[in-house]
């Protein structure tokens, strides 16, 4: 049985990274059999050194969307086959958008925003052992920081960051309208995309000006909760 890799649950979602729950969620929705081994330290024998990965027999495969791209192929199902070539296009572009453009609005908030690095801090370091819990968070968050300035959006101010946020919440729930999945009746992998990225933003326990944003889109809020009493209850 394939076995998923992951972080674990935090504040109320399947797991605190977005591309676990993109994964799992996506086998969920595939009927594809899996299981899941929760622990931190498992990055140590991932093949592209974070998680999530995964493991089927002897091969290992990191990365989510590559892991998505060989789980279409090893085990074929119909979850796109009702998609028109500009509805494949149009979830390509918007893949992109939300793993490179929203991602790193999420790590701001969490990781830079204050208050919220406060609760960050608190779920994931506070089991740690002296005199690890000490020195360790800030550290991760200084390294954070720095991707974060090279990467562009920690060169931005919280304002900016919260409009670029917006201006993807708002194309998506355009996109979403009235379907109750983002390409009509039927869920495609897209939705995994989709849901990943927005529960972190709206299922999550604890608010911030980002999740405030996406919470105010009535549209996305039902959607989250759709798709979490179909394949989470």
């Amino acid at each position: 049985m394939i076995k998923l890799y992951g972080f674990g649950k935090r504040f109320g979602v399947i797991d605190g990274s977005p591309f676990v729950v993109k994964v799992d969620l996506y086998m969920r929705m595939a009927g594809i059999e899996f299981e899941v081994e929760n622990d931190f330290n498992n990055i140590k024998k991932s093949p592209k050194g974070k998680l999530p990965f995964i493991e089927d027999g002897s091969k290992k495969i990191g990365d989510s969307s590559q892991i998505i791209k060989y789980l279409s192929e090893a085990y074929p199902n119909e979850l796109d086959s009702n998609l028109t070539p500009e509805q494949t296009a149009q979830a390509t572009i918007a893949t992109h958008c939300i793993d490179e453009s929203l991602y790193w609005c999420l790590v701001y908030s969490r990781w830079v925003h204050e208050p919220t690095w406060q609760i960050i801090k608190e779920s994931f370091f506070s089991k740690l052992p002296i005199p690890l819990k000490w020195f360790l968070p800030g550290t991760i968050q200084k390294d954070v920081k720095k991707t974060l300035h090279r990467q562009g959006y920690g060169r931005h101010t919280l304002e900016e960051l919260i409009a670029k946020a917006d201006d993807i919440f708002s194309s998506l729930s355009a996109m979403l309208a009235d379907n109750p999945y983002f390409f009509g009746e039927k869920p495609s992998s897209f939705d995994a995309v989709a849901y990943s990225i927005l529960c972190e933003f709206i299922t999550v326990s604890y608010d911030t000006p980002f999740n405030d944003k996406a919470r105010g889109y009535e549209n996305l809020v039902a959607y989250c909760q759709r798709i979490e009493s179909e394949y989470y209850n």
